[in-house]
């Protein structure tokens, strides 16, 4: 009886009812319960209307009888329905005991709760948006729930409430936001295609702006990307879409600094579809910020350049990240090289346009480089403005350099990516050759590793060799190594100084730019030494690239001095007949061919002395030199000393090799100058003394032809009180010290013949322990 009394104003029948097990009876009760609220609406009793609430709440909804929570949550339903607009004053007490019941571990009871809640939604409408998120939340529950009935009421709520999201103004965003960021990593196939489905909803509202919060959501989203349901992904694969048309459409209104980095971890997914989603929004980010995401560039590089290599089962993701490439490229500026922190940053102005964003990029990274790689030490917070302050976009070059670095020592690494790297790092000394002056030093020995790599292609060494160069001409403003005078010009004045330590000490002049030329030009040579099949393979293509991007004479005159102090002499003498190849032969060397031609200045004659030098380890390219030179006195006397070396095999073919040399197109005004026989004498008695040196092979048949052209050979005969010719007062009038040259010839043929017979006893003494 206290009871009854307790429940008033429901009468003791209708409590009965709404606990009873049959559904037809708690609906009879459900309808007395709404006449009886409808008549207190009428008396505008509201006491009375929330004491029935709090009954069927507290004595029925939240019962621990079963029956009891079914009849609480029907007659729930039935006081909205009675309420109809004035629902809304009440909606707190209303959905809380409902949304209790959608945890209930009766599947039916979560029916009837799924039941109750849609009808008190339904007639409240719009009223509910404030109760949004609590509604969002349970039924994100319901989402994922195992029963197909529950889940099928969800759906039912979760279209309405999507309708009347629609079509309100009054929607919380900024409230909703947190949630939908906590829920969105749900792994839950149900749950994530239930967030996917709000998120498609939410992003077609006109009056609704998710873009400005997709850097919450962004990164689950690409999660939800991979999963297993192919539904799922191709639902938010739409999503992702919607929102890129959208930063496309308004990219001044676009976050994309607080993406970056979210980008940057998705491009490396192992999954397909999330690589190239991400790197296709990357693409899109990189074009339409443009220098906003400098900052970025050492994890956007972290991610792109291992796709360069992919083969066509994932081409499109390789044609995506050569865009992105491309474009970051792009993105730096020779201003990015200014020294002084002040002018370090490039300010933007206040107005965003399509290549700005509302973000400060990340600090400039310290001189100390991680000692790892690790892509969180490269990839800093960031806060951001709003959009009336200026900006400062600075390029994190160090980060950069780090990551071309690890790319480089990495050898598994594909060839593209390898040649990509190269090209960086050439861009980069272009652009930036002040701050690249600092990382030249640890990046040297990997680049000169990498022209031995058999696996990439030649491509790849001459873009090495343009990034070696652009450093060198932009960073370092190479001037010629002789400019100051190297001590090889002493040949051109006599001294009193001992003939065998002159012009060995041309190194490069004081300033560091030239000592950084010179350096590297010793480790090329030791490269080639310490791996002559490098020498064989690439050595005259790396040589020809240097001519083109260097000066030449620099070139030459740097090896030439290098290889006059080198000590194995059989690496000399093959350095030796390379260049000496390279300079009679290449097209590049056409300009500089013509300088040594007439010995014209002091600045050529230098240069002929500094190689003459060096040409000694080997006596015919040391003739063909004398040769280009027209010195043809000088050469007739050095072939006359070849009757004192030991004449070898090697030595004969290279003599053939000269004389075919000879019949080539570079020794044009050679050979014309046989027809002046009464000036070019030595000239002619050169060729005589090579072809007395040759057996009679076909080379000597073709020099032997050549020589029966000249006319009146009787000329050619000099007695000692003959007019000294042209070529000889040429030669004579450059005041070069052939006497002093030709004791040097001697002196390094007698260290090849020493050199020689000690290989020669080594070997001797090993077949003898063979033997044994």
């Amino acid at each position: 009886m206290n009871a009854e009394r307790d429940l008033a104003p429901l009468a003791p029948s209708v409590v009965r009812a709404l606990n009873d097990k049959l559904y037809e009876k708690r609906k009879v009760a459900a309808l007395e319960i709404e006449k009886l609220v409808r008549e207190f609406v009428a008396q505008n009793n509201t006491s009375q209307i929330k004491h029935v609430i709090q009954i069927l709440s507290q004595e029925f909804a939240l019962s621990q009888h079963p029956h009891s929570r079914k009849g609480g949550l029907i007659g729930l339903a039935a006081c909205s329905i009675a309420l109809g607009k004035d629902s809304g004053l009440y909606l707190k007490e209303l959905i809380e005991p409902v949304l209790t019941c959608f945890n209930d571990a009766d599947s039916r009871l979560r029916y009837y709760a799924c039941e109750a809640l849609y009808n008190i939604v339904k007639v409240a409408r719009g009223s509910v948006l404030p109760h949004f998120n609590v509604l969002f939340d349970g039924l994100s529950k319901l989402a994922a729930d195992p029963d197909p009935n529950v889940k099928s009421g969800s759906e039912l709520l979760d279209r309405l409430l999507k309708d009347i999201v629609t079509e309100s103004n009054q929607f919380d965003l900024v409230g909703f936001i947190p949630l939908l960021r906590e829920r969105i990593y749900s792994n839950n196939q149900y749950a994530r295609q239930f967030i996917i489905s709000w998120i498609l909803v939410l992003e077609s509202v006109p009056d609704i702006n998710l873009l400005d919060y997709l850097p919450e959501i962004l990164d689950g989203l690409f999660q939800i990307l991979g999963d297993n349901s192919k539904e799922i992904r191709k639902m938010c694969e739409v999503a992702l879409g919607e929102f890129l048309k959208e930063i496309k459409k308004n990219p001044s209104s676009v976050k994309f600094a607080e993406m970056a980095n979210i980008l940057v971890i998705h491009c490396q997914a192992a999954d397909d579809l999330i690589q190239l989603t991400a790197m296709c929004w990357m693409r899109e980010f990189i074009q339409l910020a443009g220098r906003v995401m400098l900052p970025y560039s050492s994890g956007i590089l972290t991610a792109v350049l291992p796709c360069l290599s992919y083969d066509d089962r994932k081409k499109n993701i390789k044609e995506v990240a050569n865009v992105c490439n491309q474009s970051l490229m792009k993105l730096v500026i020779p201003e990015d090289d200014e020294m002084d922190e002040a002018k370090q940053s490039m300010t933007l102005p206040a107005e965003p346009t399509s290549e700005e964003s509302l973000s400060k990029p990340e600090a400039a990274s310290s001189s100390e480089s991680p000692s790892e790689f690790d892509i969180a030490a490269l990839i800093q917070p960031l806060s951001f403005p709003c959009s009336s302050e200026r900006i400062q976009v600075t390029l994190n070059l160090d980060g950069i350099v780090q990551v071309l670095d690890c790319h480089l020592h990495d050898t598994s690494i594909g060839m593209m990516t390898r040649i990509a790297v190269l090209k960086w790092l050439y861009h980069l000394y272009i652009k930036t050759p002040r701050k690249m002056f600092r990382h030249t030093d640890s990046l040297f020995p990997i680049l000169l590793r990498t022209l031995s790599d058999e696996s990439d292609e030649v491509s790849a060494a001459e873009v090495l060799l343009k990034a070696c160069s652009a450093f060198w001409v932009s960073a370092l403003q190479l001037k010629p190594l002789c400019q100051e005078g190297p001590s090889c010009s002493n040949l051109l004045s006599p001294s009193p100084a001992s003939p065998g330590t002159k012009g060995l000490e041309c190194s490069p002049s004081t300033p560091t730019m030239n000592s950084y030329f010179y350096k590297f030009m010793i480790n090329l040579l030791k490269r080639f030494s310490s791996e002559r099949k490098l020498l064989e393979t690439r050595g005259a293509f790396i040589i020809r690239q240097l001519c083109l991007l260097l000066n030449a004479e620099n070139i030459f005159h740097s090896m030439a001095d290098i290889l006059l102090r080198e000590e194995d002499l059989k690496f000399a003498s093959t350095m030796v007949h390379t260049l000496n190849t390279i300079l009679l032969t290449s097209s590049e060397l056409f300009q500089l061919r013509n300088q040594l031609k007439d010995l014209k200045t002091p600045e050529s004659r230098n240069l002929f002395c500094c190689l003459y030098r060096s040409w000694c380890h080997n006596p015919v390219t040391t003739v063909s030199l004398c040769f280009l030179t027209q010195n043809y006195k000088h050469a007739y006397d050095l072939i006359q000393k070849f009757g004192d070396l030991e004449v070898t095999v090697d030595f004969l073919t290279e003599v053939d090799k000269l004389v075919q040399l000879i019949e080539c197109p570079i020794f044009t005004y050679l050979r014309l100058q046989l027809l002046d026989v009464k000036n070019n004498p030595y000239l002619i008695k050169a060729l005589y003394g090579l072809l007395m040196l040759l057996p009679q092979s076909s080379a000597f048949q073709l020099l032997s032809h050549r020589l029966q052209c000249v006319p009146n050979p009787e000329l050619m005969q000099t007695a000692d009180n003959t007019k000294p010719s042209a070529s000889f007062k040429r030669a004579s009038a450059s005041n070069i010290d052939y006497t002093e040259l030709l004791q040097h010839f001697e002196k390094v043929q007698n260290k090849h013949l020493e050199a020689r017979h000690q290989r020669a006893g080594r070997a001797e003494q090993l077949d003898r322990r063979v033997v044994l």
